[in-house]
């Protein structure tokens, strides 16, 4: 399996992705706002785009839809719920249903609402594994819940659902905010020595060169899989004096969510 990231360098800091079977040449675009690179990327790889995947129904996922559709004659592919808001949609997936893109790779689609209700990660079960995961999880974040999503689902999606990956998975997330969302840890546990360490690497950096980081590094430095910290909730408390004494993670997830909205 071969992944292209693909920095469209845009205001939203989106990223697009094809992945390519090396033995075919064909290869799914994920999310390809951008479809001049896109497009361009894959005629000068010689791969043939066959399949579009949205991850969710935002315009700035869809929004190259129409243009690669023409160019290649792809098939579009996203949640089974979004037939009615992703023009032009061929087929509905749902949780445990398989993408495969040319001759061996397959990629297992899991249903993670949250950012929207109808939000699809997908999964590939390879020797190192990969998770393209959409506005659900970013480098060192969490996707938010403003436009149709809701935080409650957002939670589950992650401790029911992306946390159990191994932790060898690679994270492919829809967009670059990784800067932000380590200096975002680094208020609310400043002894992190993961995020730390990271920031300096990526203040200012070519988002088109980002680190792809694993789960087992997310665990680390992502303050929203670090939710029995005692320092994050020594934190909170700050914020939220009514804290209770123990809080359980899914009221330390929704705290962190809420002040992230405002960071």
């Amino acid at each position: 399996m071969i992944v292209e990231r693909i920095w469209t360098g845009n205001s939203l800091r989106n990223f697009n992705y094809l992945i390519a079977c090396p033995d075919t040449g064909e290869a799914l675009a994920i999310d390809p706002l951008d479809h001049e690179k896109c497009l361009a990327t894959a005629k000068a790889k010689g791969w043939n785009i066959t399949q579009i995947l949205n991850t969710h129904e935002h315009h700035d996922h869809i929004g190259g839809n129409a243009e690669v559709v023409a160019a290649t004659g792809a098939k579009v592919i996203a949640h089974h719920k979004a037939a009615g808001k992703i023009p032009g949609m061929d087929r509905g997936v749902q949780a445990g249903d398989v993408i495969k893109v040319g001759k061996h790779i397959e990629l297992e689609c899991l249903d993670t609402p949250g950012h929207t209700y109808c939000h699809i990660c997908l999964c590939a079960h390879a020797e190192q594994p990969a998770l393209f995961s959409g506005d659900t999880l970013f480098n060192a974040g969490a996707g938010n819940v403003h436009n149709g999503g809701d935080v409650e689902a957002l939670y589950s999606s992650f401790t029911e659902q992306l946390m159990r990956l191994p932790d060898n998975t690679r994270i492919f997330p829809g967009h670059d905010y990784i800067e932000s969302n380590l200096k975002f840890t680094l208020a609310r546990e400043p002894g992190n020595a993961a995020a730390a360490a990271l920031l300096p690497t990526v203040a200012s950096h070519d988002p088109a060169l980002s680190i792809v980081t694993t789960l087992k590094e997310e665990k680390e430095f992502n303050t929203f899989m670090r939710l029995s910290n005692p320092s994050v909730i020594a934190q909170l408390r700050d914020s939220f004096p009514d804290l209770p004494a123990e809080p359980d993670a899914k009221t330390v997830f929704k705290k962190l969510r809420e002040l992230r909205n405002a960071w």
